[in-house]
């Protein structure tokens, strides 16, 4: 239960202050997409959810930084004013019929079952049996942190596509009771749409509200892949910096291997200073168990989760190995937001590294997407031997807590403690309440935000979003589909002094994704530095228990 603000706390207009007052807000219309040259949608933040105190005064009313007149001219970005994928303005008009005319031609692959060998069954039910109810609209964060924008309702861009689908592909066919009325497609709209499939973080808690389960992100999802495909439109951190370059080196982050061996040598010099543990962590050890994988970012960004991981299987005996070969040591598959063949190919590869190795099972470290591709969207592509067993971190902790193998003392992370839940796990995956356990042991101020389990709100960091760093579309991230989970938590910590900067607050955030999300979001909203609000992973709060670690292992609670 969150504390009601006090009366100084609840927002007043102070002398001085000027309150932004929105321009009108203007209905979007589907054939507005291929009919209006200029910019459709203004985002303005005195139409964008309020946010809970002390956010809830005029003054907090967060911007987004303007494009700049040259990205302007070069980029499409007129649907609203940012852009994610940077797509360039073609040239001629014809340049843009030629982009349309390979987008038709993708969508008809699309509806082949040679070629969409992996969604094609879930794609035509999602086209087909939608009833336009709108129960999605009310569960998306995007579409009500926006203030309700017509462009980011599920259905919005759902329709767009099953028009399309109506007109020009499929003619009279499976889509025959649905009109195609009002759209005729053409490079602004074709645009558009692209862009507007990166403005949905495929959460699926649309699909969880929905009274027949079906997922305006599968849809999403789709129109990414044809035009990534068919187009080459894909953005950059997602393609050429994610799933290229990490079929090239063996990270979507640059890391070689020869970087992966190295950094692992200084982080066990940091396990040593910081818990006073001296080992040697396996590497390309046969036959070992378990094979551990995390997302190469935290190596990188926050190596204390990769350090705590290590000292729990240590202490609690465990026969495992991390991979120095390609790809070996990097969970990470962006392929799972926006390309079939790109995902298999890494997929493959882990596989492959599993196999060699003759280790028992996988085990994923904390990354959602890692969770998903590797073990949900991977059974559609694995068979035989190469079908090697994989588990969540999440039981697997859990079971080394049980067996009494490590000795904890909850007392040491006696503060304010609430957890994320990340989509790729606990709404898509079930994996729920391992994680509940573990903190109920060792967090005795632990808190759960509101909604939460498979109701609970994406980070707004999904589907590759956390990584998005061109222009201003961080601002997007962090000012719209960020900030719904913002605000759960805020009331998640509203009774422990929320506007003391000098009271720790800790958001365990097990997935590498959604710390990226989160730290964008702390970032952009000031929220540390005002609130002491920080994040991290779960192992941290375990080793940070553990009676045998010397000292605090989280260092940040000695900044307060």
């Amino acid at each position: 239960m969150t504390q009601t603000p006090t009366e100084e706390q609840e927002a007043v207009e102070e002398p001085g202050v000027a309150v932004l007052e929105p321009p009108p807000c203007v209905r979007t219309t589907i054939p507005d997409l291929g009919r209006v040259r200029a910019q459709l949608v203004d985002l303005h933040p005195a139409r964008f959810m309020p946010l809970p105190y002390p956010y809830n005064t005029p003054d907090n009313q967060f911007s987004l930084k303007p494009m700049t007149e040259s990205a302007r001219q070069n980029l499409e970005c007129d649907l609203d004013g940012t852009t994610a994928i940077q797509i360039p303005r073609p040239k001629t008009r014809a340049q843009e019929e030629e982009l349309v005319k390979k987008f038709i031609n993708g969508v008809r692959k699309l509806f082949s079952p040679n070629n969409n060998w992996t969604f094609l069954q879930p794609l035509l039910l999602r086209l087909d049996y939608c009833a336009k109810c709108q129960a999605c609209a009310e569960a998306c964060p995007i579409y009500i942190s926006s203030g309700r924008e017509e462009i980011y309702r599920p259905t919005y861009r759902s329709e767009v596509f099953r028009r399309i689908v109506k007109k020009y592909v499929m003619p009279g066919g499976f889509l025959s009771g649905l009109t195609a009325g009002g759209i005729d497609l053409n490079w602004p709209m074709l645009a558009r749409l692209a862009e507007l499939s990166y403005r949905c973080t495929i959460c699926r808690r649309c699909a969880k509200f929905c009274p027949i389960g079906i997922g305006n992100a599968m849809i999403t999802r789709e129109i990414r892949k044809v035009f990534s495909q068919e187009l080459g439109i894909a953005p950059a951190e997602l393609h050429r910096l994610g799933t290229v370059q990490q079929l090239k080196t063996g990270s979507s982050t640059g890391m070689i291997p020869a970087a992966f061996t190295d950094t692992v040598e200084f982080m066990e010099e940091d396990v040593e200073e910081r818990a006073g543990m001296k080992f040697k962590w396996p590497i390309d050890k046969e036959g070992a168990d378990v094979l551990l994988i995390h997302n190469a970012g935290e190596f990188l960004s926050w190596p204390e989760n990769a350090e705590a991981f290590a000292i729990i299987l240590e202490a609690a005996g465990i026969s495992y190995t991390l991979s120095s070969d390609l790809l070996g040591y990097d969970a990470v598959n962006y392929g799972l937001f926006y390309d079939d063949v790109q995902l298999a190919r890494i997929v493959m590869k882990h596989m492959e590294i599993a196999k060699k190795l003759g280790v028992r099972k996988i085990v994923i470290g904390e990354c959602g997407h890692a969770h998903k591709a590797l073990m949900v969207i991977a059974d559609r592509i694995l068979s035989g031997e190469m079908n090697i067993p994989r588990e969540s971190c999440f039981p697997f902790l859990e079971g080394i807590i049980n067996s009494g193998r490590l000795k904890l003392d909850p007392e040491r992370n006696d503060f304010p403690v609430t957890l994320h839940d990340p989509c790729n796990m606990v709404r898509i995956m079930g994996i729920v309440e391992p994680q509940r356990r573990i903190l109920r042991k060792i967090a005795p101020q632990f808190r759960e935000m509101y909604p939460n389990r498979t109701e609970n709100y994406c980070c707004g960091g999904g589907s590759g979003f956390a990584i998005f760093q061109g222009l201003n579309f961080p601002d997007w991230r962090s000012a719209i589909s960020g900030r719904m989970k913002f605000k759960q938590v805020l009331e998640a910590f509203q009774n422990t002094q929320i506007d003391d900067e000098s009271v720790a607050k800790y958001v365990c955030a097990p997935c590498s994704n959604c710390k990226g999300q989160l730290r964008g979001i702390f970032e952009y909203f000031g929220a540390t530095k005002r609130c002491g609000i920080q994040y991290g992973g779960l192992v941290e709060l375990i080793v940070n228990a553990m009676v045998d670690v010397p000292k605090p292992f989280m260092e940040w609670q000695q900044e307060f």
